[in-house]
C-alpha cells in the first residue's frame, strides 16, 4: 500500500486526551492547530483534529507538537488534572510568559523526576532531605552563610568545572540537578533560565557564553528549593533593584548571591563606606572578588546599589559600560570563530552535551544492578552503547 494511503488511514483515538494535553502544557487551540498545520495549504480546524477517529497523517501532525508517541491518543482511559502531575496544574501563573518550548522541558523534566523517584523508591535508594526547610522569615544572607561549607565545591576559577561541581555537591544532598542545551535546530526554545520542581529537582538552561549566570541561576533555583516554592523563570540578576519582584524572588536572589560571594569576600565590600569617584567606585576590589568567587561583577555592582552604597546614576553607568564590554567580547569571539571556518581550521563539533550529575547516573546504576530497569532503559537514559556498560 502506498504510504500516502498509509497517512489517511483513519485511527481511532482517545480525542479528550488531546483536550487533556492542551490543559498541560497551557495550551489553547489555535496555538495547537496553528503549529500542527504549519505548512499545509488548508489550515487545520477544530474539528479535524478533536474527533473520535482521525487521519494518520493528522494525528501525526498533533504529535509533532506535543511528542508524546502515537500510541498515547489510543489509549482509552483519560488522564485526570491531578496536581501531583504537574506544576501547570499545581501554579496558575509564573515569573515568566512561558514559550512553548519552555513548557515543553518543564513537561520532559518532570517526567524525569518522576521516573527517577520511582526507581530510587524501587531500588531502596532514599532521596530523604537533609538540606534545611526555610521560610521568608529567614534571613536569606545568614541561611546562605550556614550551609556554603555544605552546597558548594572547592572554588575553581574554571566555571564549567564549577558549575559541573556545585551540580555534584546538592546530588550529594539529594537534590537532583539537570541541565538542557537548546541547539540551534531545536523546534521550539525555551526562554528561561532555570526552574525548580517539588519536591526534588532543578533544572538549569546551558549558558555556554556566561556560565557565571547559570551558577547564580542554580543557587537561585537552591533557594526555591529551600523555600519549597516551585517557579519557572528568567533569572536577572539586576532585578534585585526592583521593587515589584515578589517576596519569593527577592530572598531567592539575595540567597544566592551571598550563598556565592561568601561572608569573608562580603566583609570587604562591607568595609569600603561608599563606592564613588574617590575610590573609583571600587572597580579594582570588584574585579578581584569576582574572579575569586564566580559571581558577575555587574551582580557585584547590584548589590552594592541595594545596599545604598553606590548611587543610582553611577550603578545606570556602569551597568551600561559592563554591558557594552560583554558585547564587544560576543562580537570578537564571533568574528574569530567566522574567520576560523572561513579558513578550514576549526570542523564542525558536536553540539554542547549537557551536564549529567553523578546522583542521576548512581540512580540508574542501582536500579540495574537491582533489576528494577533493564539494560536498554538505562542505556538509553545515559546515552551509552549496550558494549560499554561494564566500561561505563
Amino acid at each position: 500500500m502506498p504510504k500516502e494511503d498509509d497517512d489517511m488511514k483513519l485511527i481511532t483515538i482517545n480525542k479528550e486526551r488531546i483536550k487533556y494535553l492542551l490543559s498541560l502544557f497551557k495550551m489553547t487551540a489555535e496555538e495547537l492547530l496553528r503549529d500542527a498545520g504549519k505548512g499545509l495549504k488548508k489550515p487545520l480546524l477544530w474539528e479535524d483534529v478533536y474527533r473520535d477517529s482521525i487521519p494518520l497523517n493528522t494525528l501525526k501532525r498533533v504529535d509533532s507538537v506535543f511528542h508524546k508517541g502515537l500510541i498515547y491518543y489510543v489509549d482509552p482511559e483519560t488522564p485526570k488534572m491531578n496536581k501531583e502531575v504537574s506544576v501547570f496544574f499545581r501554579k496558575e501563573s509564573f515569573e515568566a510568559n512561558l514559550s512553548f518550548g519552555a513548557r515543553l522541558r518543564v513537561r520532559e523534566f518532570e517526567d524525569l523526576k518522576t521516573r527517577l523517584n520511582t526507581i530510587s523508591k524501587l531500588s531502596d535508594v532514599r532521596l530523604r532531605r537533609t538540606l534545611p526547610s526555610c521560610t521568608l522569615k529567614d534571613n536569606p544572607c545568614e541561611v546562605a552563610y550556614s550551609i556554603r561549607d555544605l552546597v558548594l565545591p572547592v572554588f575553581t576559577a574554571e566555571k564549567r568545572t564549577f558549575l559541573r561541581n556545585f551540580i555534584n555537591k546538592l546530588g550529594e544532598m539529594n537534590v537532583m540537578v539537570f541541565e538542557f542545551v537548546d541547539i540551534k535546530q531545536k523546534k521550539y526554545k525555551a526562554n528561561v533560565d532555570g526552574f525548580y520542581l517539588s519536591p526534588n529537582a532543578i533544572v538549569l538552561k546551558r549558558r555556554q557564553e556566561s556560565f557565571s549566570r547559570e551558577i547564580f541561576t542554580l543557587a537561585h533555583e537552591l533557594g526555591h528549593y529551600l523555600l519549597n516554592k516551585e517557579e519557572i523563570e528568567e533569572v536577572d540578576v539586576t532585578a534585585l533593584t526592583n521593587l515589584k519582584i515578589s517576596d519569593v524572588e527577592r530572598w531567592c536572589n539575595m540567597f544566592s548571591y551571598h550563598l556565592l560571594i561568601g561572608k569573608e569576600q562580603a566583609g570587604k565590600l562591607d568595609a569600603v563606606r561608599t563606592f564613588d569617584a574617590s575610590n573609583d567606585y571600587g572597580h579594582d576590589l570588584v574585579k578581584e572578588i569576582s574572579q575569586e568567587t564566580n559571581v558577575s561583577r555587574l551582580a557585584i555592582f547590584t548589590n552594592l546599589l541595594v545596599q545604598k552604597k553606590l548611587s543610582y546614576e553611577s550603578y545606570v553607568d556602569i551597568k551600561e559600560e559592563l554591558e557594552n564590554q560583554w558585547r564587544e567580547k560576543e562580537v570578537r569571539i564571533a568574528r574569530k570563530r567566522e574567520l576560523e571556518r572561513e579558513s578550514g581550521s576549526v570542523s564542525q563539533g558536536r553540539n554542547p552535551q549537557p551536564i549529567r550529575a553523578e546522583i542521576v547516573k548512581d540512580i540508574y546504576t542501582v536500579a540495574l544492578s537491582s533489576g528494577v530497569i533493564g539494560e536498554q532503559e538505562y542505556c538509553k537514559a545515559l546515552k551509552i552503547k549496550p558494549e560499554s556498560i561494564n566500561a561505563f
